[in-house]
């Protein structure tokens, strides 16, 4: 068997002479060498898709393994956000608390310190304003959060302790202001006799008066003072029915010609508190009542008194 190859239209055919066995091997050279080829080719293909896959897996492997990562960072922020907001919650509670009891404070400081009603209001805000500086230059703000909750707490601490101090001053200066005598023994009466020297209006003789007398109606309420112990209830002579009162820091005061005595030895007494009954017992021409204030064992002029002009030290 022959195959007659024309390679051109103008050139000569060849002869191939499939009998002959040269001829046979060459086709199955040729034949094989381009199976080979075909076989190489695959297997390069192949080798190439497989070697894109695997660096295809290996790639999303990697990218699972970054998001896995991420993901895990996301988590630990949230947690430690979330751990931060909580402190942060606990100390602005602190913060609101410590608020609380400054303006508590603030509210009694101003009624211990007796500040009109309007004159300072703890419970508003300070009006702020003032004109800006067209010439200062923007910048932006250090906002450490923490930093600045620890500063206000530290605030808050010394001016609550500032506060305290200023609250204990006022309230002993409250307590010794109650402890000096001040104001009228009796309500509706008015000063009958001074203290000092004056004629004495049984015998007509010049006297030293101890006291000042507050002409009153009988049965009228007679007031302590200030605050104090009563030290001695009873009769004296000259002075009939008689309360004293010992106030401390030296202070004594007597009441007396009264009609009825209302309070026992040792009983705790305030300002204000009604002890006695005017009355005209003991050497009196009239009722009303005596009062005397005595400071170190010593009789003084009870007229500053009676009218607030003694303050504590």
């Amino acid at each position: 068997m022959n195959i007659i190859i024309v390679a051109k239209s103008n050139a000569m055919p060849a002869t191939l002479d499939l009998k002959c066995w040269r001829t046979r091997c060459k086709i199955i050279g040729a034949v094989a060498g381009c199976a080979l080829f075909c076989v190489g080719i695959g297997v390069v293909a192949a080798s190439i898709v497989s070697n894109s896959r695997d660096r295809a897996l290996r790639d999303v492997a990697a990218i699972r393994d970054t998001i896995g990562r991420q993901q895990g960072d996301i988590n630990r922020l949230e947690t430690a956000s979330r751990r931060d907001m909580d402190a942060l919650a606990l100390q602005l509670g602190a913060l609101q608390a410590q608020a609380t009891r400054l303006n508590a404070l603030g509210e009694r400081l101003t009624e211990i310190g007796k500040l009109g009603d309007g004159e300072f209001d703890f419970t508003k805000p300070p009006a702020l304003g003032g004109a800006e500086d067209p010439a200062a230059a923007p910048h932006t703000l250090d906002f450490d959060l923490a930093g600045n909750i620890d500063t206000l707490r530290d605030q808050f601490a010394m001016q609550e302790t500032q506060l305290t101090v200023l609250e204990n001053l006022l309230l002993d200066r409250k307590a010794r202001n109650a402890l000096v005598p001040s104001g009228y023994p009796v309500a509706t009466s008015y000063i009958g006799s001074p203290f000092g020297s004056r004629v004495d209006p049984i015998n007509g003789q010049m006297e030293t008066h101890l006291g000042l007398d507050f002409d009153a109606e009988i049965g009228s309420d007679i007031k302590a003072v200030a605050a104090g112990v009563v030290s001695f209830v009873g009769d004296r002579a000259g002075y009939g029915h008689v309360v004293e009162i010992d106030h401390g820091n030296g202070y004594m005061t007597r009441y007396a010609h009264n009609s009825a005595n209302l309070v026992q030895m040792g009983e705790r007494v305030n300002f204000g508190q009604v002890i006695a009954k005017v009355g005209s017992t003991g050497r009196s021409t009239g009722p009303h009542c005596h009062f005397e204030v005595w400071l170190n064992g010593k009789a003084v002029n009870p007229y500053a008194y009676v009218k607030g002009k003694i303050k504590p030290v």
